[in-house]
């Protein structure tokens, strides 16, 4: 399976938020539509079928990420 990259999973996972903030509010369908398109795009990235599993896998991807990012960076070059 492919796999999202972390980045694209961090601004999807950002964009619903801020969709699902604003929709709370705001019953316009441009919203509900977007809300819809970010909710099957999270989907699709994570291969879940629901929006509270794919949130799930996207947040421990992009936290299992910056583990490898902080690990290279902290890495100790020995000659």
């Amino acid at each position: 399976m492919l796999m999202a990259h972390p980045a694209v999973l961090a601004r999807l996972v950002e964009e619903y938020e801020t969709v699902s903030q604003l929709r709370a509010d705001d019953r316009r369908e441009p919203l509900r539509q977007r809300l819809e398109d970010v909710v099957y795009t999270l989907c699709v990235s994570t291969g879940t079928r629901d929006v509270e599993a794919a949130l799930a896998s996207a947040r421990e991807r992009m936290a299992a990420a910056w583990l490898v990012d902080a690990d290279v960076d902290g890495a100790v070059a020995i000659a």
